[in-house]
């Protein structure tokens, strides 16, 4: 495990303080879980991005053909 040091405005440590305690999570708890779940956002998008270069639209298009037509049912709507 490492060791950050990190300068935060009052303000923004008071709010991470508030939200931690309503967690029942420590302040490095909090912090650290804020992170990862940033650093699992980022790594995502990377590899939807990739997923996106490797797409074949006409394997889609022949794909989405073979949907058959139907009425939108209840819960559907966009």
């Amino acid at each position: 495990m490492s060791t950050l040091s990190l300068r935060l405005p009052d303000s923004v440590h008071r709010h991470i303080k508030e939200l931690a305690q309503q967690e029942g999570v420590s302040i490095n708890q909090f912090i650290a879980s804020a992170v990862a779940e940033k650093v699992s956002a980022i790594a995502t998008e990377d590899y939807l991005q990739q997923r996106v270069q490797r797409a074949d639209e006409q394997a889609f298009q022949r794909l989405l053909a073979k949907v058959p037509n139907r009425e939108t049912q209840i819960g559907e709507e966009l």
